[in-house]
């Protein structure tokens, strides 16, 4: 069915009436706001900027898997808008566009069509005040990116915010990627964990000097930034090491605040059916019988170490082809449920035959499956230690991916090869050794001297403070965590 402009102007008029409540609604519990996390203040940046007369960075896509808040974010922002900017409802316009093609078949180009001629009497090109639209789930919406692009080169005057799937980046047109501002979300880090579970902040800076001493080495400041950082954490109402523990095993999403723990993994596993049975469907269309293949290539990645199994065993295993098997990793791979890791091959002129590293986006994805599986012991070293190796990778990755450092990200192939490399653009090679108790720096060292490096850095929860012994740097676990 066709949607007709009244169709429209109601629903529109009906969302503007509700936008108050439903960001009430989203970004408090019982009474108290959420927290902001880093994604918001750099959203505000832009709708600072926008207003005070700025209008580059007016078309922003915010990308990431579900559960990650995109939806908190958006109703963060509308909240600052009106409550604090002092702008009036009726120019801040909040859609979900999977609610708005499910129940009237509209597209968003002629929502916003509707919001600007219907409501505010003006063509795009006619406006003279500023107007704000926030579209989320907009991958429902095809022509989304398209409509971006329209409303961008028709008027100065409109803000937009677009949120969708992880793979929303890829569905960009080529006129849109030239206008458009990608702010990625990624499931929360560890100091997004400590502030909105206890509004306990990590001192200004001791990401970025974290950040400096992996990929210089130099140890300068760092005590001062360590000092910092335990008297911050003093607030805390039990030890560090145990909140740590607690973000590995079940901290990684918004959504999981304030939970007990059966219901944190119950509600994530039912964000992996949904990224499943919604996400991969608008990107590839799988029959009934693959889609169960997903779900257990999902559950044989969790309860394995990551690079012990290789796509033919993962076929052979599950009892599918080795295409289909290479065709799932790669579409799950662009929902960001996982990622891989190649083995480093020097030069790049030999392939190395070992099977790809995949790590989760977030180390309490693999603990919701193995809970859900009647595989979780929380008493379990060895897995503790798996999950502190999936949350260096993630870290890495989220670095590279909104940094591009390090610019390239691999394993050691050799027997008893550290865990990561990382590479720069100039080729210089960090190795990266990751562990849960007492471990000899023999790895180390050896990746030290077959890759030439500068130095090493092995991160562990055997120190307590970082530490630099020749050309080995020793980073706690939970101080990397701040990274």
């Amino acid at each position: 069915m066709k949607t007709g402009t009244d169709d429209l102007l109601d629903y529109i008029l009906a969302r503007l009436r509700e936008g108050p409540r439903l960001a009430q609604d989203q970004i408090q519990r019982n009474g108290n706001k959420f927290k902001h996390r880093s994604a918001f203040f750099k959203l505000k940046k832009h709708v600072n900027n926008f207003l005070e007369g700025s209008y580059e960075k007016r078309f922003l896509i915010m990308p990431g898997l579900r559960g990650v808040g995109k939806t908190t974010l958006l109703f963060q922002i509308y909240d600052y808008l009106v409550n604090e900017k002092g702008v009036n409802q009726d120019r801040v316009l909040y859609v979900s566009a999977d609610h708005l093609g499910e129940y009237l078949g509209g597209r968003i180009i002629d929502a916003v069509d509707v919001f600007i001629s219907e409501v505010h009497q003006k063509t795009p090109v006619t406006l003279d005040e500023e107007l704000f639209i926030l579209i989320d789930e907009a991958q429902y919406d095809k022509k989304w990116s398209s409509a971006g692009k329209i409303f961008y080169d028709q008027s100065k005057k409109i803000f937009m915010i677009f949120t969708g799937s992880s793979a929303l980046s890829l569905e960009l047109n080529v006129d849109a990627v030239r206008r458009s501002e990608k702010e990625s979300i990624f499931p929360l880090n560890f100091s997004e964990y400590l502030l909105l579970n206890h509004g306990v902040y990590a001192p200004k800076g001791t990401s970025a000097s974290i950040r400096n001493l992996i990929f210089s080495g130099d140890v300068k400041g760092v005590p001062e930034i360590e000092n910092q950082l335990m008297r911050s954490m003093l607030r805390l109402s039990r030890p560090l090491e145990k909140e740590w523990e607690n973000y590995l095993y079940q901290g990684g999403f918004p959504f999981q605040i304030g939970l007990a723990r059966h219901d944190i993994h119950g509600r994530t596993f039912d964000m992996l059916h949904r990224v499943v049975e919604k996400d991969v469907s608008l990107m590839r269309s799988f029959r009934s019988d693959s889609r169960s293949s997903i779900f257990r290539i999902l559950m044989y990645l969790a309860i394995q170490k990551a690079g012990k199994t290789s796509e033919g065993k993962l076929a052979k295993d599950i009892g599918i082809s080795s295409a289909l098997v290479k065709d799932i990793l790669s579409i799950l791979e662009k929902t960001h449920l996982i990622f891989h890791i190649k083995p480093f091959s020097g030069s790049g002129r030999t392939q190395v035959r070992k099977a790809w590293k995949y790590y989760f986006l977030s180390p309490s994805i693999k603990t919701s499956i193995n809970f859900e599986l009647g595989k979780y012991n929380s008493k379990k070293r060895e897995f503790l230690g798996e999950l502190a190796e999936n949350m260096v990778a993630s870290y890495f990755f989220r670095l590279k991916k909104t940094m591009n450092k390090p610019h390239g990200i691999f394993y050691a192939p050799e027997k008893e090869g550290v865990d990561f490399l990382l590479s720069d653009i100039t080729g210089k090679i960090i190795p990266v050794e990751v562990g849960i108790g007492n471990k000899d720096k023999r790895q180390i060292k050896k990746a030290i001297n077959k890759y030439n490096c500068q130095y090493g850095i092995m991160v562990s929860n055997a120190t307590q403070k970082i530490t630099r012994e020749g050309d080995v740097i020793h980073i706690p676990l939970t101080t990397f965590s701040f990274l």
